[in-house]
């Protein structure tokens, strides 16, 4: 799939270049008239309960931007019209500490939006939406100027709000409306005794006495933007001079963290800043952002199902200095954060988004939400999963438990391992890796979310201790042993390297010890990917079973039925299909029936007491529903030494339009199952027609069938005990055919019957691609040596 959402690339409007940065070295100056310093009017709202107003009542709120507490019992906040001299008055009391805002409630309009945040003060004043006067007063006398009124006896801070407003500080702000206020910039902090300079006029954004201060003390920092919560309790507002250090730089953005954090582990400390071109700034400048809060979902409209990442977009960036030190990066497993070992999310139905309850302590997805743009910090972490064409590797922190044999780590019922992270190279590269090796000592980036996953973004390639992890061989069968194998060959067509045919083919000979029987997937036709009508497959065939005997393999046959064009899922244009591939040097020979085509249904016959296929090979079922846009089985009647042995090779419909595992919605829907469970059902029904005649035939059930031993998938094909999936026979810690996104987890399976289960047979799933970061096919094979006279 395009991969351009791992940059970045956004479709946002572009700020202009002086709205992105502008890269100043310093906040700025202040002008030489008096100035408060300590408690100012912060902001300014009049549009509450009115027609799209997001809060229900009018407020005005302070701030202290000074060192030191400062009472303000007896003091005032006073309202006047634009043009009028008779002020309104609202009596404060208490003290305001150093950093922290007072907010004051007044009237109530028609009804419109939510409740203000719990006000410190209470009034009664209407005030206009759009034009008016605002002053701090430090006495409890009511004003009676029109205009000149900031030096009126007692007069702490005067807003004149609207271009008509007789009196302000310098220039009044801009005018409001029912959906904006006027906001002091640098969260309140910033006071040059100018209106229009000091004001921004922006969505509201009420904060009251639990509010973090700004400033010099903090603004509004980046942990009141992510909030303790999946996204931003600010999300669509706009915020001001948030400080932090640029840690990480992008193509079309940047990440920066607050040095001074909160004592709130659920809250993330840092935040992307999204420019949408090249930011212009360096990791360790120290900056102010302002900007507005929002939630980006990354996919596009193909990403629905992803999780939002918090971000600043249309941003002014003030560099106030250079060099400034990271701040450290927070160390995830022993000795640090240990992430939940079970549970990627304890929602049981629904978006997570609106779900509430955020459980970082217990909940994969929400620990990792937690970290949302901060440095973290992987030490000795293990790899269990290779490097993908992509760049990303799959990574535990040290001490992660339900490791496989080697190395790895698997998936189970009601374990997806929320404690994995996929690194990624967008900012550096990531070296290539394999199951079971270790990123030896501090691995760290900035921690990001994308297709599904959450990733860290590594910011220098990690070092490799390799755990030296090798290909597998399976045993040599003993004379007198049937061996089949299943294989996916992901895609094979003659447009592929002869180095893949040559791989496939040294993997069948060499790894598998050239098994009797191999029932291959996902064979594509002779014109591969092309969408030309083509579905007949015999020059890829060809390729593959010459490359097989120049492997100093045995000369195969195969038999197969080639699909009507576009019917059978997989990649467009390639028809894949399955193909029973065999040789007949050591007693196996295929029993063919005529009259087996794509569309013409198999069936069992009984023969005296002997069961049969009445085509051989044939499709089961092709025309039902169940393998709509899916593969058919192909069923095989061959012989062992004189003795029937009934194949079918299946390749169940794929996983794809499932939910992701970290994604939005919990738990996630697996919508593609109810195909397989269908699949399912109509082979084990053909099997139980063969099972029926004789209950002692041979029967091999074997494929990609797309789902894990422990699925519902597998329950259905060995209710009854018919047939016996034989990957839930292997050690829990074996389990595994296929390794995505670092679980380790079985799709494919070989299941055999009643009578060859009561045979002393041999099993092994032979480890040769899913591990490696070089591979042949994203499958691993399996092989049973059944011992049959």
């Amino acid at each position: 799939m395009p991969r351009t959402d791992r940059v970045r690339l956004r479709t946002l409007a572009v700020a202009s270049a002086a709205a992105v940065v502008g890269a100043l070295l310093a906040l700025p100056a202040t002008t030489a008239r008096a100035v408060s310093p300590d408690i100012v009017i912060s902001q300014v709202y009049g549009g509450g309960g009115n027609s799209g107003a997001p809060y229900t009542n009018d407020f005005i709120e302070l701030y202290n931007r000074g060192t030191t507490p400062v009472t303000i019992t007896g003091w005032t906040v006073q309202y006047a019209s634009a043009g009028g001299s008779s002020w309104s008055r609202t009596t404060l009391s208490g003290t305001i500490a150093p950093g922290k805002y007072h907010l004051v409630q007044e009237a109530a309009g028609a009804g419109a939006g939510s409740a203000l945040p719990a006000p410190d003060a209470t009034g009664t004043i209407a005030m206009s939406a759009t034009a008016g006067k605002v002053a701090l007063v430090t006495s409890g006398t009511a004003l009676t100027c029109g205009s000149g009124c900031a030096g009126q006896p007692g007069v702490k801070d005067l807003v004149g709000y609207g271009s008509s407003a007789s009196s302000s500080e310098g220039s009044p702000t801009g005018t409001l409306s029912n959906t904006t206020a006027a906001l002091r910039a640098g969260g309140g902090a910033t006071d040059t005794d100018d209106n229009a300079a000091d004001f921004a006029v922006t969505a509201p954004t009420p904060r009251n006495s639990s509010s973090t201060g700004g400033g010099s003390g903090g603004g509004t920092r980046i942990h009141d933007v992510q909030g303790a919560a999946r996204t931003s309790p600010l999300a669509g507002r706009s915020v001001s001079a948030v400080p932090g250090v640029v840690t990480a730089v992008g193509p079309a953005g940047f990440w920066y963290q607050d040095p001074t954090p909160d004592a709130d582990p659920a809250t993330s400390e840092a935040v992307y800043v999204h420019t949408a071109s090249a930011p212009g700034v360096a990791v360790g400048d120290s900056v102010r952002v302002n900007g507005t809060v929002g939630e980006y979902r990354p996919g596009g409209t193909g990403g629905t199902a992803n999780l939002t990442v918090t971000e600043l977009s249309g941003p002014s960036v003030t560099v106030v200095a250079h060099n400034a030190p990271l701040p450290a990066p927070t160390l995830v497993g022993a000795g640090g954060r240990v992430p939940p070992a079970a549970v990627i999310s304890g929602v049981t139905s629904g978006d997570v988004e609106t779900a509430g309850s955020f459980r970082p302590a217990t909940d994969g997805l929400d620990f990792w939400e937690s970290l949302e743009g901060m440095r973290v910090e992987l030490d000795d972490s293990a790899v269990v999963g290779p490097t993908s064409k992509f760049g990303e590797i799959p990574v535990v922190p040290r001490g992660s438990t339900t490791r496989t044999a080697r190395g790895g780590i698997l998936l189970q019922p009601a374990d997806a391992n929320p404690e994995r992270v996929l690194l990624d190279d967008v900012l550096a590269p990531t070296p290539t890796a394999t199951v079971g090796d270790t990123l030896t000592g501090a691995t760290v980036g900035v921690l990001d979310y994308s297709f599904g996953n959450f990733k860290l973004l590594v910011t220098a390639t990690p070092a490799v201790a390799p755990g030296g992890l090798a290909p597998e061989t399976t045993t040599v069968p003993a004379t007198g042993e049937l061996t089949a194998a299943t294989f996916n060959v992901e895609n094979l067509a003659p447009g592929d390297p002869q180095s893949k045919f040559d791989g496939l083919a040294a993997g069948i000979v060499t790894n598998l010890r050239s098994p009797d029987l191999v029932a291959l997937e996902e064979i594509q036709d002779d014109s591969g990917a092309t969408d030309d009508g083509v579905v007949a497959a015999g020059q890829t065939l060809a390729e593959l079973t010459a490359a097989i005997t120049a492997a100093g393999g045995p000369a195969y046959s195969y038999r197969q039925i080639d699909p009507v064009d576009g019917q059978d899922g997989g990649q467009p244009g390639g028809n894949i299909r399955q193909v029973l591939l065999y040789r007949t040097d050591r007693g196996l020979t295929f029993t063919d029936r005529p009259g087996g085509g794509s569309t013409t249904a198999d069936s069992v016959v009984d023969d005296a007491g002997t069961p049969a296929l009445a085509h051989s090979p044939g499709r089961i079922d092709p025309g039902n529903s169940a393998f709509d846009a899916s593969r058919k089985p192909l069923a095989g009647e061959f012989r062992w030494h004189g003795k029937p042995v009934f194949v079918i090779a299946n390749h169940f419909n794929s996983k794809g339009g499932d939910q992701p595992l970290f994604g939005r919605y919990q738990q996630p829907a697996h919508p593609s199952e109810s195909q397989r469970h269908a699949q399912a059902a109509v082979v084990k029904s053909f099997t139980d027609q063969i099972l029926a005649v004789d209950p002692n035939a041979s029967v091999i059930v074997l494929g990609d069938l797309n789902d894990f031993e422990f699925s519902r998938t597998a329950d259905l094909l060995t209710a009854g005990g018919s047939l016996v999936d034989l990957p839930r026979t292997l050690p829990l810690d074996q389990r595994y055919t296929y390794v995505y996104e670092g679980n380790s987890q079985v799709l494919d399976h070989i299941l055999i019957s009643g009578q060859l289960a009561a045979l002393p047979y041999g099993y092994d799933i032979v480890h040769l691609n899913s591990e490696f970061p070089t591979q042949l096919s994203d499958h691993d094979p399996q092989v049973v040596r059944l011992p049959l006279p």
